[in-house]
């Protein structure tokens, strides 16, 4: 796969010549953090440019590329299980459970070291389950009767990448400080949406040349063990090594560090320098009812559209989201993060409300065919949702306290993924109450109107956010 090919070219883009900083951001006099001081954490060794291709290329290109198998999953469960929309979107957020649980492994990762390292092997872990999981997919017979079996490789396949995924936002946060603001970020946002862009485009073709979902269940399967493989043979050379210093993990037994851990996330997330960008971005996720797995059908049942045109629209998205991520590299992290974040979620409004167009067949009107229309548009609210993470995760870096990278960042992602889960659930609940079905799209046009109202809703509380803190911010300015 040429997904394979860029593996390799994302170390040249960093310099790691400077000395890792340990400082932790202060907030302004009037809010000071309660903290109780934490462990201090040796000063390691900067990195070397060439350690972070081996560590973090596989995992974020990995990543993006999940798309490419679940493209054929998604067709799979409707066209070989015949699941209605409803039942679709359930069984995608049902999946996403194991997601969740992602601040124990973040705390695992942290606290617990395996053969003197304490990131790859659970980067080998979450490989290794994945692998299982899609390969059995690979297997089975497609039948009402093998769905158990099925939805058991789904939540085992999303476990596995849950691992995965804790310990490449650890590395990123440990490397980042080496780095001026938002660079590895960013550069991870690029590798991530590389992946996406290949893994939708060659899902599309592959699917629509072979009409057969276990084709592609084969080569991610295979593409999962050669990701295996080379973290099972890469050396671990991460600042928090345990080859770099004595840290207080070999003084204490396990138990200990895995409370001290849990204890001291907990206290840091407390801070009100980083709960209350924490709620806001959970609750602007949650509070809007998401409506992939109607619109899905809506696009392959009711508009008869081929599996490539959904693949590449979804390429469109991940073209826009490396655009977007160059641009914050550029400009756009100069803008105060309050005022950038209200800009990006009214745009999210607006592509939310673009699906109306396609809705009501106004493009049609408008000479525009609906494949022209999916192709450019479709993606675009998800390709915004996606963007609005990175200045968070940045604001997130700059307050992490040496030492805990894993657990915070997991405690992040999990609290993503739960509020992306509730906001499926409401999406399923706003379907059945307004009336669609699989044969019934009268009534989908309200429920995009009021998806456009709910994503309007998280501006009320903007003002969580602090107000004039960027990017290139050492200190966090007062909200």
């Amino acid at each position: 796969m040429a997904s394979l090919a860029i593996w390799q070219h994302c170390s040249y883009w960093f310099d790691f010549s400077s000395a890792i900083t340990t400082s932790i951001p202060h907030s302004h006099p009037s809010e000071r953090w309660r903290r109780s001081p934490l462990p201090p954490t040796p000063v390691a060794r900067a990195p070397q440019a060439d350690e972070v291709g081996p560590t973090c290329n596989p995992a974020w290109h990995g990543a993006g590329f999940r798309c490419f198998p679940w493209l054929a999953l998604n067709f799979h469960l409707t066209r070989g299980l015949g699941l209605s929309p409803a039942a679709l979107q359930l069984v995608q957020n049902a999946g996403n459970l194991p997601l969740v649980a992602k601040p124990l492994f973040g705390v695992l990762s942290d606290a617990v070291y395996i053969s003197r390292a304490h990131r790859l092997p659970y980067i080998s872990i979450g490989a290794l389950l994945q692998l299982i999981a899609w390969g059995t997919l690979a297997i089975i017979p497609v039948t009402g009767d093998t769905f158990p079996t099925q939805m058991a490789c789904i939540l085992i396949g999303n476990l596995g990448a849950s691992v995965t995924e804790v310990v490449s936002d650890a590395v990123v946060t440990e490397f980042s400080r080496t780095q001026k603001a938002g660079v590895l970020q960013s550069y991870a946002f690029i590798a991530l949406a590389a992946g996406s862009l290949l893994g939708n485009l060659s899902g599309g073709y592959v699917l629509l040349r072979t009409q057969e979902p276990k084709t592609m269940f084969t080569a991610f399967s295979f593409l999962l063990g050669l990701q295996l493989a080379l973290s099972l043979n890469t050396k671990e050379t991460l600042p928090s090594s345990r080859g770099n210093f004595n840290s207080h993990h070999v003084r204490t037994s396990l138990s200990d560090n895995l409370r001290k851990q849990f204890s001291n996330l907990m206290v840091a997330i407390n801070e009100e320098q980083i709960f209350y960008p924490l709620m806001w971005i959970m609750t602007s996720f949650a509070v809007v009812p998401i409506l992939s797995g109607t619109m899905f059908c809506f696009q392959t049942q009711y508009l008869k559209l081929d599996p490539s045109i959904i693949g590449l629209s979804k390429v469109v998205g991940q073209v826009m989201v490396l655009s977007l991520t160059l641009l914050y590299n550029n400009y756009l992290k100069k803008i105060p993060l309050r005022r950038l974040v209200a800009g990006v979620q009214t745009m999210y409004a607006l592509a939310v409300l673009s699906d109306l167009v396609l809705v009501k067949q106004v493009n049609l009107m408008l000479g525009i065919p609906n494949e022209i229309y999916v192709f450019c548009f479709s993606a675009l609210a998800e390709a915004i949702a996606q963007f609005k993470v990175l200045p968070f995760s940045v604001l997130l870096s700059s307050l992490c306290p040496p030492g805990y990278e894993g657990s915070l960042f997991a405690f992040f992602t999990s609290g993503l993924v739960f509020s992306a889960i509730l906001s499926g659930v409401f999406g399923v609940g706003l379907s059945s109450l307004i009336g669609v079905s699989g044969g019934d799209y009268s009534s989908f046009s309200l429920g995009i109107l009021l998806q456009c109202l709910a994503a309007l809703l998280p501006l009320g509380w903007i003002s969580f956010l602090p107000e004039k803190w960027t990017a290139d911010d050492k200190i966090l300015k007062p909200r």
